[in-house]
């Protein structure tokens, strides 16, 4: 997907991106190949595919949820700013939190950060669990995404406590996202959600399969969630 096909295929959902919206994504774009080459951050280098890949697959979960406004919004796990930072891009009244495990990858969001001039973003080198456990962020989120993470047992113990009551936790997920759901369904009802029907449709060119699972929180999570890093990986809630 070249840069003018993302602005025209954001524009037939409703996004417009304005000249200095689209330098951003294009000044993002540059400082993710320029940093690649120093650390991991993605095995897509090639224009066409990080704009697709990246920037339009992170973008595709703004087709379902609302994210205008000034919505609190944490990003878990988000690695290289995947979705957090294409959405605050096209939706600059977010106020944006990013928490990722790796250093490395908390330098670059910074960095990225201040170069494209993003306002009301903080980055947390912290694992999600012990994030989630913190009195000023536990259930203060209005929206909680994440990206290609974990399975949803899993996932859904890192973001549900993060979640406030009546808000959204957000999974875009692959072709298993249908089987992952219904593999925590009883997980997710004990951390306080339920579970919207799952939008699945094709990424465009490539024709592979996207789910976004929307999860309300109902009621509050047990404090005993989430679990000590590394127990939710090792023991999925059943």
């Amino acid at each position: 997907m070249k840069p003018d096909q993302f602005v025209q295929a954001l524009y037939d959902y409703g996004i417009h991106l304005n000249k200095t919206q689209q330098k951003q994504f294009a000044d993002y774009f540059q400082i993710l190949v320029e940093w690649n080459e120093k650390i991991n951050l993605t095995t897509l280098t090639a224009e066409e595919d990080v704009y697709l890949k990246h920037f339009y697959d992170s973008l595709s979960v703004a087709f379902y949820y609302d994210f205008t406004g000034s919505l609190s919004v944490c990003d878990v796990g988000a690695g290289a700013g995947f979705p957090g930072i294409p959405l605050k891009i096209c939706f600059p009244e977010l106020k944006l939190t990013i928490v990722d495990s790796l250093k490395k990858r908390i330098h670059f969001l910074d960095y990225l950060v201040d170069q494209l001039n993003l306002q009301n973003v903080a980055v947390y080198h912290d694992r999600a669990e012990a994030f989630g456990r913190q009195k000023q962020f536990r259930e203060s989120f209005d929206c909680v995404i994440s990206r290609a993470v974990a399975r949803m047992q899993v996932l859904s113990e890192l973001c549900l406590p993060l979640t406030k009551r009546n808000g959204e936790f957000l999974a875009m997920k692959g072709s298993q996202g249908t089987v992952e759901l219904n593999d925590a369904r009883q997980a997710i009802t004990t951390l306080g959600g339920i579970a919207d029907t799952p939008h699945t449709f094709y990424l465009p060119e490539e024709k592979s399969i996207r789910s976004i699972i929307t999860i309300h929180k109902q009621k509050e999570t047990p404090k005993k969630y989430p679990r000590k890093p590394g127990i939710p990986n090792k023991e999925p809630l059943n």
